[in-house]
């Protein structure tokens, strides 16, 4: 029987625009084996994991477990935990990390102000500061959610690891489980699907320069879907890849079509038409899916450059 990502690989699915939505992204470190709802069902206190779940949403803040690579038997839980908040809005992206004993230290975060970038928010609670080593790459790993997880993402995870680069960890849910393996790179949030061990490799070296591979790409999780598809598209079409080069200033319109308005950091904007359809012919969106679905599709048909502000024509 074909996997979910085998046939999403045959029917040459599109990645634009399918990355998971977080401006923000809390990851904290919780070994051993995940359930299919990670969160209420590993060697996390569920009560605890709950209330993180509650208390994230609305806040434009997504929380995940996270655990080094390799083999995950049941032996409990280390007494030192490491926990990330990154920001992956241009103009204000960083990555910040602390250690904790006592998970239960993370519902003293005000979530509402980590969602809208304040990073202090994170460092007064928890004793943090700015990460110093390179980007994260998190391969999703979550066999329990879907096999295709674990078959394709926790080899990924390893072999990579396994090369010396640093940075790398294995995650819980990060949605499209048919384009595993997939990868969330910190702290710009761009999500990467189908990768090899060489390209999260590439992925890493230039996010190391501030710079991102479009190829493979799913978007940026700090906007929605019609931003993300608007925005890869526009760093094709003006050959841009600088991380915080392009920022979503705003988005017209609701489903099945949106205007995408994007500005540069030098100034120039454009106006991107993002259109949804529907993917044919029906296929399984997830491998334990009980029926065959047509997932929505972003597609861009026209990117338009937009006249130069007056003030900028002023200066």
């Amino acid at each position: 029987m074909s996997t979910c990502s085998t046939v999403s690989w045959d029917l040459d699915e599109p990645l634009s625009g399918t990355a998971p939505v977080a401006r923000t992204w809390l990851l904290l470190e919780q070994p051993g084996p995940w359930g299919a709802k990670a969160l209420t069902a590993s060697h996390l206190d569920p009560a605890l994991g709950r209330a993180l779940d509650a208390a994230a949403k609305g806040t434009g803040v997504r929380v995940a477990l996270i655990r080094r690579p390799g083999r995950h038997a049941d032996r409990g839980t280390s007494a030192e935990r490491r926990v990330y908040a990154a920001h992956t809005v241009p103009g204000n992206v960083w990555l910040h990390g602390a250690t904790v004993e006592d998970p239960r230290r993370l519902l003293d975060l005000d979530l509402a102000a980590l969602g809208r970038g304040d990073r202090h928010a994170f460092d007064s609670v928890l004793g943090g500061g700015p990460h110093r080593g390179d980007p994260l790459a998190l391969v999703c790993t979550n066999g329990k959610r879907d096999r295709c997880c674990a078959l394709l993402g926790r080899p990924l995870a390893a072999e990579v690891a396994a090369s010396g680069t640093d940075g790398v960890w294995e995650v819980t849910h990060l949605g499209g489980h048919r384009f595993s393996p997939t990868v969330l790179v910190l702290p710009h949030g761009y999500v990467y699907g189908r990768v090899q061990a060489h390209a999260v490799k590439e992925i890493l070296h230039r996010a190391r320069e501030d710079r991102i591979v479009v190829e493979g790409c799913r978007g940026n999780s700090a906007w929605e879907r019609p931003g993300q598809a608007a925005e890869l598209a526009l760093r094709s079409a003006v050959a841009e890849d600088a991380a915080q080069a392009l920022t979503v200033v705003r988005t017209d319109g609701a489903a099945p079509r949106w205007e995408v308005t994007l500005a540069h950091s030098d100034g120039r904007r454009w106006r991107v038409t993002v259109v949804q359809g529907a993917s044919a012919p029906p296929r399984p969106e997830s491998c334990g899916a009980a029926v065959l679905g047509s997932p929505a599709r972003m597609e861009v048909t026209a990117v338009r450059a937009l006249p130069a502000p007056a003030a900028a024509l002023a200066s």
